[in-house]
């Protein structure tokens, strides 16, 4: 199954032109997590979002958090990469990038396959998905709305 989810993955990323291994749907991802073997999910969000609005349910093993950009001013994380070295100094892991809605995490996989990672993967739609036609989310895509395992507000 694993082997299958990586090609698929790998796949939408030739087919997509991506600079990175791959990109991930959240089940997919999750279920990649459920291998337990060198899979991490880096949440990219900051660490305001994971505390105010949640945050993914993972053994620590497998759950690191590496700001993109910080609280307050969404200001880019000057170390972004050392901090990504230490969390995951393997720079074969298979790395799932987290973030919101999909886009810093796309960002966060390029930059960590430009430093060295080899297998980078974006989690499509993110923790949240997209906004309903209310402007709310975590109904629309995401992590949350898949009903994957999360706490928080």
């Amino acid at each position: 199954m694993t082997t299958q989810l990586i090609a698929i993955a790998r796949q939408r990323a030739q087919e997509q032109g991506l600079p990175y291994a791959g990109a991930v749907t959240p089940q997919e991802a999750f279920s990649l997590l459920q291998t337990g073997t060198g899979v991490v999910l880096i949440d990219v969000r900051t660490n305001a979002e994971r505390d105010w609005v949640g945050r993914v349910v993972l053994p620590e093993v497998q759950h690191k958090a590496v700001q993109w950009s910080t609280y307050p001013g969404g200001i880019p994380n000057p170390d972004f990469m050392s901090e990504l070295h230490a969390v995951v100094p393997d720079t074969t892991a298979t790395l799932l990038f987290l973030c919101r809605s999909g886009v810093r995490s796309r960002h966060a996989a390029k930059l960590a396959t430009e430093h060295g990672y080899t297998a980078c993967f974006d989690i499509l739609e993110g923790f949240e998905g997209d906004k309903d036609a209310d402007g709310h989310r975590k109904s629309i895509g995401g992590w949350c709305q898949k009903n994957l395992p999360w706490a928080g507000a």
